[in-house]
């Protein structure tokens, strides 16, 4: 459901920048897009979605901690945030179809 999902996104605090089926165009922090597109009808996904990608975008000037409260808010599985030996913090976001959104702030 590509509505749902584009909901989701904008809720986290991405904006939406155009949205024509079978793509919603929306973008993070003023400088990182993303598509959402829509199954064709008919077409069927095999195995799990999401399984392999990380998807990274940095948290921006509110941090990771305003991500966290959105996400859980929205009921999503938060992972984090961890303390990453290269000077960062991240959390992981589990999106409604699976994907999981890497969010990063400098530690």
């Amino acid at each position: 459901d590509g509505e749902r999902s584009a909901r989701f996104y904008e809720a986290l605090g991405f904006e939406r920048v155009q949205a024509e089926p079978p793509f919603v165009h929306l973008r993070w922090g003023g400088s990182a897009d993303i598509y959402l597109v829509s199954t064709p009808a008919g077409a069927a996904l095999q195995g799990r979605r999401g399984l392999g990608v990380l998807v990274g975008f940095r948290a921006g000037p509110e941090g990771i901690q305003a991500v966290i409260e959105r996400a859980l808010k929205l009921g999503a599985e938060v992972e984090g945030p961890t303390s990453q030996p290269w000077h960062t913090h991240e959390i992981l976001i589990t999106d409604p179809d699976g994907y999981r959104l890497n969010f990063i702030e400098p530690a």
